[in-house]
């Protein structure tokens, strides 16, 4: 398959997974936000910080090194073997969620069971759960790796959106459950994504007359099952040694990722009602970042792993691959500079709006607004970040992977200790200070290697990190007239005054991007290609 070939599923695969899940996110933001004013803080701590972190621990140790080691880019692969690999994360699995679930009861502060009942039940739960949702890991995995477009995006915002229906549904008619809600929907979440790869793939496997069977490297379901190869040998060992890095690797990512809960969780700096507020905010700052940058690191990732070699320099490559993955990269920069500059400027001035709108007053007022302005800057480093270390952990060689771990280790160190000190100095805002801290030194890191790897050829994609003076000034004069509107239109004077600061930054933000149309023609150049979008005068002619 031709890098062009590659890229253009890849730019599919993003494109349609962004509208798929902005439309699904949609929904559940509504549905979020009509459980949220049935809850107490205290319920929403525990479960969104407490309890979803041990299901995300559980889920990272277990499976993130495969799925790393298993979409590398490697044309002569026995997929009986990575499959077997791949089933190896079911025991993982239960291995993390046994010993994890005994450290949340045992060793960590148990929730006062009159504010947060049936606690224990929802530990044992949510580590269920998790095992549950590996039980479909294989299916995954093959589904990334030939770039089915639809079954991801389709599988997990069904999944999500029932999730969210039955808890609505419970809290409504069941409120006194408690975490019975919560745990419940989170075990029904998890069978019905796994359902939907399995569904697929035996329907698909089942139909002989289907054109994908030709890509595919199994012919029916039980080839997915766990067996023993032609060869003999049960996996492939590089592979696995390559897990074993990314393992490391991940361990200290995972930490980097979600440090600020394991702080809260274990040192205690935040009761569960400052937890529960501050997870809100988080989670609503980090929706654009889950709806549009996950999906492209995601699609990307895997271009630049099929298209580039690990153990290779650039220049002893195949030229044609090196320019288009330069390119690429150079262009993904600029995008998401752009969408992050935008979220930074104009979030600074909606922030206490948008909370308002969401939460009411328990979210708009205290330190929500503060918590929301600062995660829209860390949201700018969220965009660059995931861009650099896309391309960064495609390209890297086992070596390399190694050496980034020990970067990553003192990452992890620092953070734990910075968002203590700052948590204790700033309160919650602290966590986020942290995390700029630390999301700065890895796109450092990245951008030293992206450097390193291009040095000795003609390709430039560290570029897409410049923008030009108009638009800088065009950010500059949008993010100040906002401002300005938000102290005498917002929050308290009412709808229509809000409607007012509302159309100020829509004015503000369309004059802003049409001086990035204007200016930026190489991206809309990209952009246009990828998606297809023809221009209008060819539209004419």
């Amino acid at each position: 398959m031709g890098s062009q070939e590659v890229l253009g599923q890849a730019a599919r695969l993003a494109s349609f997974g962004l509208i798929l899940q902005v439309l699904f996110r949609l929904i559940t933001f509504v549905l979020n936000a009509f459980i949220l004013r049935f809850l107490s803080k205290e319920i929403v701590g525990v479960v969104n910080v407490r309890l979803t972190l041990l299901y995300s621990t559980t889920l990272f140790l277990a499976r993130e090194a495969f799925r790393r080691a298993c979409l590398s880019g490697v044309t002569q692969r026995d997929w009986s073997q990575t499959l077997n690999l791949l089933w190896l994360t079911v025991p993982l699995g239960v291995f993390w969620s046994l010993f994890l679930g005994w450290v949340w009861l045992q060793l960590l502060e148990v929730p006062d069971p009159h504010v947060v009942p049936h606690y224990a039940t929802g530990v044992v739960l949510f580590g269920l759960s998790a095992v549950v949702e590996l039980l479909g890991e294989p299916f995954w995995v093959l589904a990334q790796a030939h770039m089915f477009v639809k079954l991801k995006v389709i599988a997990e915002s069904l999944s999500v959106i029932l999730k969210s229906i039955l808890t609505a549904f419970l809290v409504l008619w069941l409120p006194h459950w408690g975490l019975y809600i919560f745990s419940l929907a989170q075990l029904f979440y998890t069978t019905v994504l796994v359902l939907c790869y399995v569904t697929y793939f035996t329907k698909l496997l089942g139909s002989p007359e289907s054109t994908k069977l030709q890509t595919l490297p199994v012919s029916r379901i039980t080839d997915l099952l766990p067996n023993i190869t032609r060869s003999g040998a049960f996996i492939n060992w590089k592979e696995a040694k390559l897990t074993w890095s990314f393992f490391k690797q991940s361990f200290l990512k995972q930490i980097l990722t979600e440090g600020e809960r394991y702080v809260m969780t274990f040192l205690n700096v935040l009761n569960f009602g400052d937890q529960g507020v501050y997870d809100i905010v988080n989670n609503l700052g980090s929706l654009v970042a889950r709806l549009i940058f996950q999906p492209i690191e995601e699609s990307f990732y895997i271009f630049f792993a099929k298209v580039l070699e690990r153990e290779k320099d650039a220049t002893l490559q195949k030229q044609e691959d090196v320019a288009v993955a330069a390119a690429v990269l150079e262009s993904l920069l600029k995008l998401a500079l752009l969408a992050g500059l935008t979220i930074t400027v104009f979030g600074f001035a909606y922030s206490q709006l948008a909370l308002d709108i969401y939460g009411g007053a328990m979210l708009s007022s205290g330190s929500g607004p503060v918590l929301l302005r600062s995660y829209c800057f860390y949201v700018l480093l969220l965009a660059i970040n995931g861009v650099t270390e896309c391309f960064t952990f495609a390209a890297m060689s086992k070596e390399e992977v190694d050496r980034y771990n020990f970067v990553m280790l003192a990452l992890s160190s620092s953070f734990l200790v910075l968002s203590y000190l700052l948590t204790r100095w700033c309160g919650s805002v602290g966590f986020i200070l942290a995390n700029c801290f630390n999301m700065g030194i890895r796109i450092t890191q990245s951008l030293c290697f992206i450097h390193r790897y291009y040095r000795r050829s003609p390709h430039r994609p560290l570029a897409g990190l410049r923008l030009s003076p108009v638009l800088l000034g065009a950010f500059a004069l949008g993010g100040g007239v906002t401002a300005v509107s938000e102290v005498f239109l917002c929050c308290e004077q009412g709808w229509p005054a809000r409607l007012a600061h509302i159309a100020v930054g829509a004015f503000c933000l369309g004059a802003t991007l049409g001086t990035a149309f204007l200016t930026e023609t190489k991206l809309i150049r990209f952009l246009r290609t990828q998606l297809g979008v023809p221009r209008c005068t060819d539209k004419m002619t």
